[in-house]
Protein backbone atom coordinates (compact mmCIF):
# COMPACT_ATOMS: atom_id res chain seq x y z
CA UNK A 1 0.00 0.00 0.00
CA UNK A 2 2.65 2.31 0.78
CA UNK A 3 4.85 1.94 -2.49
CA UNK A 4 1.42 2.29 -4.59
CA UNK A 5 0.68 5.50 -2.62
CA UNK A 6 4.24 6.52 -3.08
CA UNK A 7 3.71 6.15 -7.05
CA UNK A 8 0.40 7.39 -7.28
CA UNK A 9 2.07 10.81 -5.88
CA UNK A 10 4.97 10.61 -7.76
CA UNK A 11 2.97 10.13 -11.06
CA UNK A 12 0.62 13.31 -9.80
CA UNK A 13 3.90 15.28 -9.40
CA UNK A 14 5.02 14.42 -12.66
CA UNK A 15 1.85 15.17 -14.86
CA UNK A 16 1.09 18.29 -13.01
CA UNK A 17 5.03 19.11 -13.55
CA UNK A 18 4.96 18.06 -17.64
CA UNK A 19 1.41 20.12 -17.94
CA UNK A 20 3.10 22.87 -16.15
CA UNK A 21 6.11 22.82 -18.74
CA UNK A 22 4.06 22.24 -21.95
CA UNK A 23 3.28 24.42 -24.45
CA UNK A 24 0.47 26.40 -24.02
CA UNK A 25 -1.79 26.07 -27.52
CA UNK A 26 -3.19 28.65 -28.63
CA UNK A 27 -1.62 32.02 -27.75
CA UNK A 28 -1.56 35.47 -29.11
CA UNK A 29 1.16 37.13 -28.92
CA UNK A 30 2.46 40.93 -29.69
CA UNK A 31 5.91 41.76 -30.30
CA UNK A 32 7.28 45.40 -30.55
CA UNK A 33 10.78 46.04 -31.87
CA UNK A 34 12.90 48.87 -31.28
CA UNK A 35 16.78 49.20 -32.57
CA UNK A 36 18.73 50.74 -30.29
CA UNK A 37 18.52 47.16 -28.03
CA UNK A 38 19.40 44.97 -30.71
CA UNK A 39 23.16 43.50 -30.32
CA UNK A 40 26.01 45.29 -31.38
CA UNK A 41 24.72 48.64 -32.02
CA UNK A 42 26.33 51.29 -29.97
CA UNK A 43 26.08 54.69 -32.61
CA UNK A 44 23.10 57.00 -34.13
CA UNK A 45 24.48 55.88 -37.26
CA UNK A 46 23.92 52.13 -36.38
CA UNK A 47 20.27 53.17 -36.33
CA UNK A 48 19.55 55.60 -38.87
CA UNK A 49 18.66 55.02 -42.59
CA UNK A 50 21.60 55.95 -45.01
CA UNK A 51 24.09 54.99 -42.05
CA UNK A 52 26.94 53.00 -42.83
CA UNK A 53 25.69 49.94 -41.05
CA UNK A 54 22.23 50.49 -41.25
CA UNK A 55 21.51 47.85 -43.68
CA UNK A 56 23.71 44.95 -41.22
CA UNK A 57 21.40 46.37 -38.37
CA UNK A 58 18.18 45.59 -40.19
CA UNK A 59 19.31 42.32 -40.47
CA UNK A 60 20.23 41.39 -36.91
CA UNK A 61 17.40 43.03 -35.84
CA UNK A 62 15.09 40.95 -38.31
CA UNK A 63 16.95 37.85 -36.50
CA UNK A 64 16.39 39.24 -33.40
CA UNK A 65 12.66 39.15 -34.25
CA UNK A 66 12.64 36.03 -35.78
CA UNK A 67 14.22 34.12 -32.97
CA UNK A 68 11.23 35.14 -30.95
CA UNK A 69 8.49 34.17 -33.53
CA UNK A 70 10.48 30.94 -33.98
CA UNK A 71 10.57 30.39 -29.85
CA UNK A 72 7.05 31.48 -29.55
CA UNK A 73 5.75 29.23 -32.31
CA UNK A 74 7.49 26.73 -30.20
CA UNK A 75 5.96 27.77 -27.16
CA UNK A 76 2.24 27.47 -28.50
CA UNK A 77 1.49 30.42 -30.38
CA UNK A 78 -0.67 30.30 -32.91
CA UNK A 79 -0.70 34.06 -33.79
CA UNK A 80 1.86 36.80 -33.85
CA UNK A 81 1.73 40.44 -34.70
CA UNK A 82 5.23 42.06 -34.93
CA UNK A 83 5.06 45.59 -34.71
CA UNK A 84 8.11 47.80 -36.04
CA UNK A 85 8.81 50.65 -34.21
CA UNK A 86 11.64 52.45 -34.56
CA UNK A 87 12.66 55.27 -36.59
CA UNK A 88 10.58 55.19 -39.62
CA UNK A 89 8.31 51.63 -38.65
CA UNK A 90 10.48 50.27 -41.93
CA UNK A 91 13.23 49.03 -40.87
CA UNK A 92 12.67 44.95 -40.42
CA UNK A 93 13.49 43.17 -43.47
CA UNK A 94 9.75 41.58 -45.05
CA UNK A 95 11.43 39.12 -47.06
CA UNK A 96 13.40 37.62 -43.75
CA UNK A 97 10.96 37.45 -41.33
CA UNK A 98 9.84 34.19 -40.22
CA UNK A 99 6.43 33.77 -42.03
CA UNK A 100 4.13 32.63 -39.27
CA UNK A 101 4.36 36.80 -38.15
CA UNK A 102 2.07 39.35 -39.20
CA UNK A 103 4.12 42.39 -39.82
CA UNK A 104 2.72 46.40 -38.76
CA UNK A 105 4.96 48.88 -40.68
CA UNK A 106 5.45 52.72 -40.91
CA UNK A 107 2.83 54.97 -38.49
CA UNK A 108 -0.52 55.54 -38.39
CA UNK A 109 0.19 58.63 -36.43
CA UNK A 110 -2.39 57.72 -33.62
CA UNK A 111 -1.42 57.41 -29.82
CA UNK A 112 -0.60 53.89 -29.56
CA UNK A 113 2.29 54.42 -31.35
CA UNK A 114 4.89 51.69 -30.80
CA UNK A 115 1.97 49.47 -29.65
CA UNK A 116 -0.15 49.77 -32.69
CA UNK A 117 -2.22 46.60 -33.44
CA UNK A 118 -2.20 45.62 -29.58
CA UNK A 119 -5.74 44.87 -27.83
CA UNK A 120 -7.87 42.65 -25.42
CA UNK A 121 -7.33 39.59 -27.80
CA UNK A 122 -3.32 39.12 -27.44
CA UNK A 123 -1.60 37.28 -24.19
CA UNK A 124 1.67 38.03 -24.33
CA UNK A 125 3.64 41.35 -25.00
CA UNK A 126 7.58 40.72 -25.85
CA UNK A 127 9.79 43.89 -26.29
CA UNK A 128 13.03 43.28 -28.97
CA UNK A 129 15.98 45.61 -29.37
CA UNK A 130 14.43 47.82 -26.70
CA UNK A 131 16.81 50.63 -24.49
CA UNK A 132 17.39 52.58 -21.41
CA UNK A 133 15.18 55.74 -20.78
CA UNK A 134 16.92 59.62 -21.12
CA UNK A 135 19.61 60.34 -18.98
CA UNK A 136 20.31 56.84 -17.40
CA UNK A 137 24.10 56.27 -17.17
CA UNK A 138 25.51 53.56 -19.09
CA UNK A 139 22.81 53.40 -21.45
CA UNK A 140 23.64 52.56 -24.68
CA UNK A 141 21.69 55.08 -27.14
CA UNK A 142 19.01 55.94 -24.04
CA UNK A 143 16.21 58.42 -25.12
CA UNK A 144 12.55 58.38 -24.26
CA UNK A 145 11.00 58.77 -27.78
CA UNK A 146 12.93 61.21 -28.70
CA UNK A 147 16.21 63.21 -27.50
CA UNK A 148 14.79 66.11 -26.87
CA UNK A 149 13.52 64.95 -23.64
CA UNK A 150 15.75 64.21 -19.91
CA UNK A 151 12.50 62.71 -18.27
CA UNK A 152 9.15 61.21 -18.50
CA UNK A 153 7.49 60.31 -15.02
CA UNK A 154 4.24 58.98 -14.31
CA UNK A 155 3.09 58.92 -10.69
CA UNK A 156 6.59 59.89 -9.67
CA UNK A 157 8.19 56.99 -11.42
CA UNK A 158 10.98 57.57 -14.01
CA UNK A 159 9.88 55.63 -17.71
CA UNK A 160 11.67 54.51 -20.28
CA UNK A 161 9.71 53.64 -23.10
CA UNK A 162 9.22 50.36 -22.03
CA UNK A 163 7.05 51.60 -19.44
CA UNK A 164 4.91 53.84 -21.09
CA UNK A 165 4.24 50.79 -23.52
CA UNK A 166 3.60 48.19 -20.60
CA UNK A 167 0.97 50.66 -19.64
CA UNK A 168 -0.56 50.63 -22.80
CA UNK A 169 -0.30 47.08 -22.82
CA UNK A 170 -1.99 47.13 -19.38
CA UNK A 171 -4.81 48.84 -20.38
CA UNK A 172 -5.68 46.31 -22.64
CA UNK A 173 -5.04 43.64 -19.56
CA UNK A 174 -2.03 42.18 -21.53
CA UNK A 175 0.78 41.53 -19.71
CA UNK A 176 4.69 42.47 -20.74
CA UNK A 177 6.66 38.91 -20.45
CA UNK A 178 10.45 39.52 -21.73
CA UNK A 179 12.42 42.02 -22.49
CA UNK A 180 15.45 42.13 -24.52
CA UNK A 181 18.18 44.86 -24.82
CA UNK A 182 20.82 46.44 -22.95
CA UNK A 183 21.97 45.99 -18.78
CA UNK A 184 20.25 49.43 -18.19
CA UNK A 185 17.10 49.07 -19.52
CA UNK A 186 16.53 45.19 -18.06
CA UNK A 187 17.43 46.68 -15.23
CA UNK A 188 14.67 49.18 -15.67
CA UNK A 189 12.46 46.42 -16.56
CA UNK A 190 12.96 44.77 -13.74
CA UNK A 191 12.59 47.85 -11.24
CA UNK A 192 9.28 48.76 -12.91
CA UNK A 193 7.58 45.03 -13.83
CA UNK A 194 8.82 42.85 -11.30
CA UNK A 195 8.40 39.19 -12.64
CA UNK A 196 9.68 39.67 -16.17
CA UNK A 197 12.08 38.09 -18.19
CA UNK A 198 14.83 39.75 -19.48
CA UNK A 199 17.60 39.31 -22.16
CA UNK A 200 21.02 41.29 -22.00
CA UNK A 201 22.44 41.63 -25.17
CA UNK A 202 25.00 43.89 -24.44
CA UNK A 203 26.36 46.53 -21.91
CA UNK A 204 27.07 49.89 -21.72
CA UNK A 205 30.26 51.38 -20.94
CA UNK A 206 29.92 55.14 -21.51
CA UNK A 207 29.61 55.53 -24.82
CA UNK A 208 31.37 52.26 -25.70
CA UNK A 209 28.99 48.78 -25.58
CA UNK A 210 30.51 45.06 -24.60
CA UNK A 211 27.93 42.68 -26.95
CA UNK A 212 27.17 39.67 -27.38
CA UNK A 213 27.15 37.97 -30.57
CA UNK A 214 24.23 37.77 -32.60
CA UNK A 215 24.46 34.25 -32.82
CA UNK A 216 24.47 34.17 -29.06
CA UNK A 217 22.05 37.04 -28.19
CA UNK A 218 19.42 35.16 -30.34
CA UNK A 219 19.88 31.77 -28.61
CA UNK A 220 18.82 33.54 -25.32
CA UNK A 221 15.97 35.03 -27.12
CA UNK A 222 14.36 31.90 -27.84
CA UNK A 223 15.46 30.40 -24.48
CA UNK A 224 13.56 33.49 -22.59
CA UNK A 225 10.96 33.26 -25.21
CA UNK A 226 9.92 30.03 -24.62
CA UNK A 227 10.56 30.30 -20.73
CA UNK A 228 8.23 33.37 -20.64
CA UNK A 229 5.25 31.67 -22.46
CA UNK A 230 5.15 28.68 -20.86
CA UNK A 231 4.77 30.45 -17.66
CA UNK A 232 2.39 33.27 -19.33
CA UNK A 233 -0.64 32.99 -16.79
CA UNK A 234 2.11 33.83 -14.01
CA UNK A 235 2.48 37.76 -15.46
CA UNK A 236 0.18 40.53 -14.76
CA UNK A 237 -0.66 43.53 -16.83
CA UNK A 238 1.52 46.57 -15.84
CA UNK A 239 -1.40 49.22 -14.23
CA UNK A 240 -0.86 52.13 -11.77
CA UNK A 241 -3.92 53.16 -10.19
CA UNK A 242 -5.29 56.40 -11.21
CA UNK A 243 -5.80 59.55 -11.14
CA UNK A 244 -2.51 60.24 -13.28
CA UNK A 245 0.41 62.40 -12.91
CA UNK A 246 2.79 63.35 -16.13
CA UNK A 247 5.52 65.39 -16.16
CA UNK A 248 7.34 65.24 -19.34
CA UNK A 249 11.33 67.41 -18.94
CA UNK A 250 12.89 68.83 -21.79
CA UNK A 251 16.31 69.37 -22.50
CA UNK A 252 15.34 72.51 -24.27
CA UNK A 253 13.23 75.44 -22.75
CA UNK A 254 11.25 76.10 -26.02
CA UNK A 255 9.77 73.13 -25.73
CA UNK A 256 8.22 73.11 -22.05
CA UNK A 257 7.07 76.74 -23.75
CA UNK A 258 5.16 74.89 -26.69
CA UNK A 259 3.94 72.01 -24.58
CA UNK A 260 2.73 74.54 -21.87
CA UNK A 261 0.20 76.08 -24.13
CA UNK A 262 -1.63 72.29 -24.34
CA UNK A 263 -5.08 72.88 -22.21
CA UNK A 264 -4.57 71.41 -19.15
CA UNK A 265 -0.60 72.21 -18.95
CA UNK A 266 1.41 73.28 -16.05
CA UNK A 267 4.91 74.58 -16.39
CA UNK A 268 6.39 73.44 -13.12
CA UNK A 269 9.95 74.86 -13.85
CA UNK A 270 11.63 76.10 -17.17
CA UNK A 271 12.44 72.51 -18.45
CA UNK A 272 9.21 70.86 -16.98
CA UNK A 273 5.66 70.44 -17.95
CA UNK A 274 3.03 68.83 -15.82
CA UNK A 275 -0.49 66.93 -16.96
CA UNK A 276 -3.10 65.39 -15.18
CA UNK A 277 -5.31 62.16 -16.70
CA UNK A 278 -8.02 60.26 -15.05
CA UNK A 279 -7.43 57.72 -18.00
CA UNK A 280 -4.56 55.84 -19.26
CA UNK A 281 -5.20 57.13 -22.98
CA UNK A 282 -6.07 60.59 -22.07
CA UNK A 283 -2.48 60.14 -20.74
CA UNK A 284 -1.06 58.72 -23.83
CA UNK A 285 -2.85 61.15 -26.13
CA UNK A 286 -1.52 64.24 -23.90
CA UNK A 287 2.46 62.78 -23.82
CA UNK A 288 2.30 62.51 -27.53
CA UNK A 289 0.83 65.94 -27.79
CA UNK A 290 3.56 67.00 -25.49
CA UNK A 291 6.76 65.48 -27.27
CA UNK A 292 5.95 66.89 -30.70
Amino acid sequence: MKKAAVAIVLLFTLTFFAAAQAPAKGLKVFISVDMEGITGVVNWDDVTVGGLDYGLFRKLMTQEVNAAVEAAQAAGAAEIVVRDAHDTGRNILPDLLNPGAKLLRDWSYGPLSMMEGIDKTFDAVIFIGYHARASTPNGVLKHTMTTKLLDVIINGLKMPEAGVNALIAGMFDVPVVLVTGDKAICGQARDLFGDVETVMVKEGIGSAELGLSPQAAQAQIREKTIAALRRVKAFKPYKLAPPYTLDVAFADEAGAQKASWIPGAVRKDEHTVSFKADDVMTLIKLFRLAKM
